[in-house]
């Protein structure tokens, strides 16, 4: 089958919005889905910079939702018509995802970052038979349609906003999944959030839906002024003694914090606002070494990475779901909206700050 789907061909070069060439339907355990719409994520756009690592020419986006139109054999779990969000891929085999930890695959990196699942890359081609990349995230979902695992798809109430839905299983997930799992705040618990971005935005608000009191951290007074309309402490990352004033705003420190920027500088000050025995995760991936300062790991406080919020999909997609039904986890109001054809201007209102999520519409 042909459809439109958009294309990154270099690193330096913006996307292409083409036809291309799905030669084959969906294998066994697979689905076809058409997809009715998909997140934009940084990790998408860091595909740039990724020294080489990640194939092109590809079809990207990692955080589609939409409708499955076939199955691949009985044994899916899921039947056509119905309604899924995909997230990411990951071998169902190893010691991680027998023991409910998918986002630690011992095969994640190989299936949703460098190369996919290579039993099936020659079936995805451009219109003139050239070779793309196999599947991002098991996905690639900047397009019209999509072939996935069906490990992949978590079904979704039909009654809610289906082309909305995608960024709950990835950038979301990531930010309410480490609030919720990773930390398993609840009520009496303090969260600071650094970087109030779609997946910072995203554990301010399952901060507050858990009962937990949360204060954001950014520079852009715009990000700040949403966290405060979530309910959030908005604090300048600029701030004179930044640690200090976020042990006094949580009556001695943050019990969790949680960084999204990467930022050295923050990392540290955000260790030194917990308050003793607290846990800084980091979700952001650091490119070079990080320096702690003398002291910040002192009195039990612990650092640690999370991948994709320590999630299970098929459990935490329905929770955050559940809680935009209650009026709890209002994700809606993060996204704006962009036809397929407009990724390009995505991808620039993006890396501006200009919008926390792009959704883009096939």
């Amino acid at each position: 089958m042909r459809f439109g789907a958009a294309v990154l061909r270099s690193y330096e070069d913006p996307f292409a919005v083409e036809e291309v060439m799905m030669n084959a339907g969906p294998a066994e355990g697979e689905i076809l889905v058409r997809i009715a719409g998909c997140g934009m994520c940084r990790t998408d756009l860091a595909v740039r910079r990724s020294a080489g690592r990640s194939p092109l020419p590809a079809v990207l986006g990692h955080e589609g939702s939409g409708v499955v139109v076939e199955t691949g054999g009985p044994d899916t779990g899921l039947a056509v018509g119905e309604h899924v969000v995909l997230s990411f891929d990951s071998c169902g085999m190893c010691r991680s995802c027998l023991g409910a930890a998918p986002a630690y695959c011992d095969r994640f990196a190989a299936l949703n970052l460098f190369g996919g699942r290579p039993e099936h890359a020659a079936r995805f081609t451009d219109a003139a038979g050239g070779a793309l990349a196999p599947r991002w995230f098991g996905q690639s979902s900047f397009a019209a349609y999509a072939v996935v695992p069906a490990r992949n798809a978590v079904r979704v109430d039909p009654s809610l906003p289906l082309a909305l839905l995608g960024p709950l299983g990835c950038g979301f997930l990531t930010g309410a999944g480490a609030v919720l799992n990773s930390f398993g705040a609840g009520p009496g618990d303090t969260v600071a959030v650094f970087g109030a971005g779609a997946v910072g935005l995203a554990a301010v608000m399952a901060t507050t839906a858990a009962g937990a009191v949360a204060v954001a951290v950014d520079r852009h007074p715009e990000r700040l002024a949403l966290a405060e309309k979530l309910d959030a402490a908005p604090v300048h990352s600029d701030a004179a003694d930044l640690p200090g004033l976020i042990r006094r705003l949580t009556d001695g420190g943050a019990q969790y914090a949680l960084d999204t920027t990467g930022s050295a500088r923050l990392i540290n000050d955000a260790l030194r606002a917990l308050r003793p025995r607290g846990h800084l995760g980091l979700v952001a991936r650091l490119h070079t070494a990080l320096p702690l300062e003398v002291g910040t790991l002192d009195q039990g406080r612990k650092i640690s990475h999370i991948c994709e919020g320590d999630a299970v999909p098929g459990l935490l997609i329905p929770r955050l779901t559940g809680l935009w039904q209650a009026g709890r986890f209002p994700f809606d109001r993060l996204i704006r909206t962009y036809p397929l054809a407009d990724i390009n201007e995505a991808e620039r209102d993006c890396e501006a700050g200009l919008v926390v999520k792009p959704v883009l519409i096939p």
